[in-house]
């Protein structure tokens, strides 16, 4: 089986969302189905990695230490279940900090491109806010936005076309089968 590639937001497509920031490992939901979406793309032989703002650490709301333990919470809940995530790249710098990490700047996607040695032209980039879809754009991969968290928000306003699917889930399922091409 070929090695495929996937990168994907973490609040509001993997967990739930919240304007008030997930500031803890208990606030840290999975939305239903996206665990198990997560597991059937392993399976499929897709290589998942997490590109997320994390702005809350600027913001003094939560530290890194607080983050790490959300991620492992991910990390656990997945493996339980038989998937993985293989690896997590975030932005801490907050909306006016002009650091290249943040989305829509693409730094997330190219520290992924380099840790996977891959060139993005073409990969799955799963989101649910137009940053992420400006980001996706700016490296060349494939955008596609998701109707859950921020996504019903952002497709009203959204002025280009775009794949879009109801969750992760069905985002998955597309891909999955080819759909989604």
């Amino acid at each position: 089986m070929s090695r495929r590639y996937l990168i994907l937001d973490r609040d509001g497509v993997i967990n739930e969302d919240s304007d008030l920031f997930i500031k803890s490992p208990e606030e840290w939901v999975p939305l239903p189905g996206s665990l198990e979406a997560i597991v059937r793309l392993n399976q499929a032989g897709f290589s998942v990695a997490v590109a997320t703002n994390q702005s809350g650490i600027a913001r003094g709301l939560f530290d890194e230490q607080t983050l790490n333990a959300m991620h492992q919470k991910l990390h656990r809940e997945l493996n339980r279940l038989g998937g993985q995530i293989e690896l997590i790249a975030y932005c801490p710098h907050g909306p006016d900090a002009g650091c290249e990490c943040r989305k829509p700047k693409p730094g997330l996607l190219h520290q992924i491109a380099r840790r996977w040695k891959i060139d993005l032209r073409g990969i799955p980039v799963i989101g649910d806010s137009q940053r992420d879809l400006e980001a996706a754009r700016a490296v060349g991969a494939r955008p596609i936005l998701v109707r859950t968290g921020k996504g019903e928000q952002t497709l009203r306003t959204l002025e280009t076309t775009v794949e879009v699917y109801a969750d992760l889930g069905a985002a998955a399922d597309a891909l999955l089968k080819g759909d989604a091409a």
